[in-house]
């Protein structure tokens, strides 16, 4: 049977995410529009964005943060061009971004020492397998995977080498070790629903070492250069932008942040995101057609939610029948206007892809959860009761 309620908010994507409960264009009415980012009000309000960054995260005084162009993409690449190079690397990816990144360092940069250790959807490398004394490039939540880090225990804090992470599905949802992540990214469509296009960059004081005394055998286009003359442009840290931000981003990211220290801060961020996490993995225990992707309940995101098939009669299904099987049921859920959004992504084994952030209400997680059932049913038994499969 048809389920009667629908979600209030039935916005599910991993990205740009959900605004926070209650956003409206009001939200905005702040906003320094027609003005230079460089005024003094620009920098200002550039200025609030990393202070609010700073006391929501709890990230210590010592650690640079910036903003930085082209959203977490732009982040990370930033911090793989500049940094790279003075150590081998060990690469970790278990789903579709980390992957990039991989190709990134071994057929862009064509570093001469890089370690890849990749696992396969669902599962995470052999973390006890990393060689500290290298560089570590890793994302600490795999969001086309719904598999994450269960901590920061395996970092070593006497380590050698830097550690750079994308942070970008995890930051202001889960806790992240500030004092073993040398190098952050994050953008700010994801887990408080700010808009796209912009990125945050935080370097520890050990990433600034590096910084200052090595020089890439490489040119650095002007977007990604964070040195001159051998030092750290502080400006890029306090608000001066490398190219012209959208001050209408700007305010939005401010509302989200104020938001979120008007909820309690971080702790309220991440109960919220566990909350939806909990909803879900009760719906999984019951169900007789989905599971999670990721096999570990410890490395299970909060954020990503990644769902795959159990049911037998459709894991017999040829794998391009089960893509076609996964886009009608996201379509379905759709057209009803229960859930946006909640393909998994296209990379990725088929299922579907809640996203749980903290910018969605528990009572809207509860209430999609049935018109999954549905629209699984109403799929199946067009597809496999019909013989159309």
């Amino acid at each position: 049977m048809k389920p009667s309620r629908r979600p209030s908010n039935p916005l599910f994507s991993s990205g740009p995410c959900a605004k926070r409960p209650g956003w409206s264009l009001d939200a905005l009415d702040g906003a320094l529009l027609g003005r230079s980012h460089r005024s003094k009000p620009g920098k200002a309000k550039l200025k609030e964005v990393i202070d609010l960054t700073r006391a929501v995260l709890g990230i210590p005084g010592g650690h640079r943060i910036g903003i930085v162009p082209a959203s977490d993409t732009g982040a990370v690449e930033m911090a793989l061009w500049s940094l790279l190079g003075a150590r081998g690397v060990d690469m970790l990816a278990w789903e579709s971004f980390g992957k990039e990144w991989v190709t990134d360092v071994t057929r862009q940069l064509r570093l001469p020492d890089v370690r890849t250790f990749i696992a396969p959807y669902g599962e995470l490398p052999d973390l006890s397998a990393v060689d500290f004394s290298r560089d570590i490039v890793f994302p600490w939540n795999g969001t086309t995977a719904g598999v994450r880090v269960p901590d920061g225990d395996w970092i070593p804090a006497d380590r050698e080498g830097l550690t750079i992470c994308d942070a970008t599905s995890s930051a202001f949802a889960m806790e992240m070790p500030w004092n073993r992540i040398d190098v952050a990214t994050w953008s700010w469509q994801k887990v408080l629903g700010g808009e796209a296009a912009h990125g945050m960059l935080v370097l520890g004081p050990r990433a600034v070492a590096r910084l200052e005394s090595f020089q890439p055998d490489r040119p650095l286009p002007k977007i990604f250069r964070l040195t001159k003359d051998g030092k750290l442009i502080e400006g890029i840290f306090e608000g001066d932008t490398i190219n012209t931000p959208s001050m209408l981003c700007v305010e939005d990211a401010i509302d989200g942040l104020r938001w979120s220290l008007s909820l309690g801060g971080l702790t309220q961020l991440i109960r919220r995101s566990e909350q939806n996490l909990r909803i879900v993995a009760d719906w999984v225990e019951a169900s007789s057609w989905a599971g999670f992707l990721a096999k570990n309940p410890a490395t299970r995101s909060c954020t990503s939610i990644c769902l795959r098939f159990t049911d037998p009669e459709v894991t017999a299904l040829t794998e391009e029948a089960q893509v076609a099987f996964a886009k009608k049921l996201s379509a379905l859920l759709e057209k009803e206007e229960a859930a946006f959004d909640a393909g998994s992504y296209r990379d990725a084994p088929p299922g579907l892809r809640l996203w749980g952030g903290a910018t969605v209400e528990s009572e809207d997680m509860e209430a999609v959860l049935p018109w999954l059932d549905w629209a699984f049913a109403t799929v199946k038994a067009e597809m496999i009761g019909s013989g159309k499969a």
